[in-house]
């Protein structure tokens, strides 16, 4: 029997260097690679469990590097969603899940037919990126405010910028995380697999990111910024580790 085609998909984009023209380690020793296979896994139980045909795959890089202007990771993304495309047609829904570096690229190529929406896990946002292409779409950056490899504060300013050019933009906030997404791990997980499964329209957003997506242009940065334990639930609840506050 012909396996029917996803009614859904999320592309996953891994992290990498500033530069480096050489191709991604294989397997294992990809680490940018592994340490997104439990958001795959996670996000594979969720529209199991929900019963949804939502296709899960990981992006493949050529390159390991962004490379200035060369913007490697950006190229693989639209070739990624290219191949969907013929693979499962025109109106296939996208969201694009990126980490640090793969989080630009998923923010470079939302542009692409298919992408509704952005995830970006503590996202690198060079001030000069353009922000054009995220019009029309739903864009949710989450950053810790401990980490020391990309920006939160970037970030804040992306969404804020992305707003005015027409996305539906917010910002989560993870007190007491890492760039690695290690501490808080269970967290970052549960809100990924809320954020991608609602903007994916499989599953509800959680009613503050819903919330802050829904701002005018004209709203600043810090109003479409959300803390998560504090806007999305305070104590034990389904965004946060088991002490139900950051470690």
């Amino acid at each position: 029997m012909a396996q029917r085609p996803p009614s859904a998909a999320v592309l996953v984009l891994h992290g990498g260097r500033e530069s480096g023209t050489g191709p991604p380690p294989s397997g294992l020793l990809n680490l940018p690679g592994t340490r997104m296979r439990p958001f795959v896994r996670a996000l594979a139980r969720a529209a199991r469990a929900a019963g949804d045909d939502i296709l899960v795959r990981q992006v493949r890089y050529v390159h390991r590097g962004w490379n200035g202007t060369r913007a490697d990771p950006f190229h693989d993304a639209v070739a990624a969603l290219d191949a969907l495309r013929e693979e499962a047609g025109e109106e296939l829904p996208v969201v694009l899940l990126g980490h640090s570096m793969g989080a630009r690229a998923a923010l470079r190529a939302a542009g692409h037919p298919l992408v509704r929406g952005v995830v970006g896990l503590a996202p690198w946002c060079p001030p000069g990126d353009p922000v054009t292409q995220l019009a029309g779409r739903d864009v949710v950056l989450v950053h810790s405010n401990r980490d020391r490899m990309t920006s939160p504060q970037a970030s804040q300013s992306l969404t804020a910028r992305a707003r005015r050019a027409g996305a539906r933009s917010c910002m989560v906030t993870v007190r007491g995380g890492d760039h690695a997404m290690i501490r808080r791990a269970a967290a970052w997980h549960r809100l990924t697999v809320a954020l991608v499964t609602g903007l994916l329209g499989s599953g509800s957003l959680p009613g503050p990111v819903a919330k802050a997506l829904a701002l005018p242009p004209t709203a600043e940065a810090t109003e479409g910024t959300l803390d998560l334990d504090t806007d999305l639930g305070p104590g034990p609840g389904p965004f946060q580790d088991r002490a139900g506050a950051p470690r």
